[in-house]
């Protein structure tokens, strides 16, 4: 069923204008087909399309629900600015395995490191991506992209969750199945950038109050890493 996001879904009838109209016209909507409209926060609508006009489409609320599709844990995901496009391809699988926000931060080896107007730029269209990829994946929350000024401010906020784990290439001794035991409701996951974190910066994060783990005896590639680990962490939840 075709889903799409508006803010507001409080209303009876609700009107699907700019790109949410544009997508409909591509999907050949016909009237009294029924779509679901969810507001990105967790609650949905089902809804059956009354009138079609070039620039909108008219729907009528037939019910409305919580999101079935949210994973009964927040995870979210803390990766130093990688270079090129690859926080891209994490934004999107991310997404799409349920993570409830990624966090984007400069660490002392990123050679990417955007700033101003042009990190505001690259922040809506990573929005864009999320919830383009919450949309197709049939999620009844857009994750939240944050993006951060320090690597101490993305510890301090990475710290608050149940679980905090940092991922360093160098760990032997703790693996993340060891650190996943126990309850936890929240859990963050951290990576650095392609050159990995440094040691000041791994002994900054034990200070902080994260575990530091390894994700096994292979150099995984830093857009690999935190996609392993969200999935390791979904299946320890019972998500699959």
């Amino acid at each position: 069923m075709p889903r799409f996001f508006l803010p507001d879904i409080s209303a009876p009838f609700l009107t699907l204008t700019g790109e949410a109209a544009a997508h409909a016209k591509v999907l050949r909507l016909k009237l009294g087909e029924e779509v679901t409209v969810c507001d990105g926060r967790g609650t949905e609508c089902l809804c059956a399309v009354t009138d079609l006009a070039p620039d909108r489409v008219s729907l009528v609320v037939r019910a409305r629900s919580a999101s079935e599709a949210e994973a009964k844990v927040r995870v979210a995901i803390y990766m130093a600015y990688p270079k090129a496009d690859k926080l891209e391809h994490v934004i999107q699988k991310a997404t799409e395995l349920g993570a409830a926000e990624i966090v984007a931060f400069p660490a002392a080896r990123c050679v990417s490191r955007p700033e101003g107007k042009s990190l505001e730029k690259k922040r809506e269209r990573w929005q864009k991506i999320a919830a383009s990829a919450a949309e197709q994946s049939g999620r009844g929350v857009i994750p939240k992209i944050v993006t951060l000024s320090s690597y101490a401010d993305a510890l301090t906020r990475a710290a608050q969750a149940d679980k905090a784990i940092l991922f360093y290439e160098n760990e032997r001794a703790r693996t993340l199945r060891a650190a996943l035991e126990g309850s936890w409701r929240t859990v963050s996951l951290m990576t650095g950038p392609e050159g990995g974190l440094t040691e000041a910066e791994v002994a900054q994060a034990r200070e902080a109050g994260l575990e530091i783990c390894t994700l096994g005896r292979r150099i995984l590639r830093c857009e690999t890493a935190p996609l392993c680990a969200l999935s390791a962490v979904m299946f320890a939840a019972g998500e699959f």
